[in-house]
């Protein structure tokens, strides 16, 4: 019988470790990446971090969400690849593919089981007794927005800090209607109560800011904030970015105090 957790060879890039794993849940083979500090002492927060689509678990941005969590605030991060991403298929496919591919499965399906995912790979890093399970964090947008909220739903009570966005209850016209699940959406929304940030682009082509904006008044978290910045889709800052990392950062620090709810845009 095959091991439920297969772990690869560790490397050490920038002085932050990575450490490849395999986990299975309901059958289904969850390729993941852990990085953690050089030497850990005590078990340290955890950021789960997901990837937008037609992107993977070692993607660039998510890379560069791990070397700053780890080397700044002294956190582990782990990413998983999403649903036909990554190693779960062959070779890359286009949006239009992979969204058929969810769409023929049912996307409420597709919901659950990243869900189910997600918990394989927090459960599998928590075995190792290097990270704190009481300490989590969400960081994803778009696509990782879509997965992350059905996510941080489920594990809410575990959760410090939720951040996403570049996903709303509208979708533009060439997206695969399929894809749509406006009553599930609103359904997880109500459930998070979790210090939330919630990041709209103004101008955005594929989630219509309307749409993005109604799915923020629709969570349930009591400290939530509200980012919006010009431009489209894909477009995003260095300010935003250090922004999204510095509201997880503080809530997973032990000892910081909640601060209220800030709206801007």
């Amino acid at each position: 019988m095959q091991p439920d957790i297969e772990w690869f060879d560790d490397q050490v890039v920038d002085g932050v470790v990575e450490r490849p794993f395999h986990t299975t849940r309901s059958g289904r083979c969850v390729p993941g990446v852990l990085w953690l500090p050089p030497s850990i002492s005590v078990p340290v927060p955890l950021v789960l971090v997901g990837h937008g689509g037609s992107g993977h678990k070692r993607g660039g941005r998510v890379v560069e969400h791990a070397r700053w969590f780890v080397g700044h605030a002294g956190c582990a991060e782990v990413a998983i690849d999403g649903p036909y991403h990554g190693e779960r298929v062959p070779v890359a496919m286009p949006a239009a593919q992979y969204q058929a591919r969810i769409a023929e499965v049912g996307i409420e399906v597709a919901l659950d089981r990243m869900v189910e995912d997600w918990r394989a790979a927090v459960d599998t890093v928590t075995a190792c007794g290097q990270t704190d399970l009481g300490r989590l964090a969400y960081l994803g947008m778009s696509m990782a927005a879509r997965f992350g909220l059905a996510l941080a739903a489920d594990m809410n009570d575990r959760m410090r800090a939720v951040v996403i966005g570049k996903f709303g209850l509208q979708q533009c016209a060439a997206m695969n209607p399929a894809m749509a699940a406006p009553d599930r959406v609103t359904a997880d929304a109500g459930r998070i109560t979790a210090p939330l940030l919630f990041h709209v682009q103004h101008d955005d082509e594929i989630f219509p800011r309307d749409g993005q904006r109604d799915l923020f008044d629709l969570i349930g978290s009591p400290i939530k904030r509200l980012v919006t910045e010009p431009g489209q889709h894909a477009h995003t800052t260095p300010a935003t970015i250090a922004g999204w990392r510095t509201f997880i950062a503080e809530r997973l620090a032990d000892g910081t105090p909640e601060i209220q709810a800030h709206h801007h845009g």
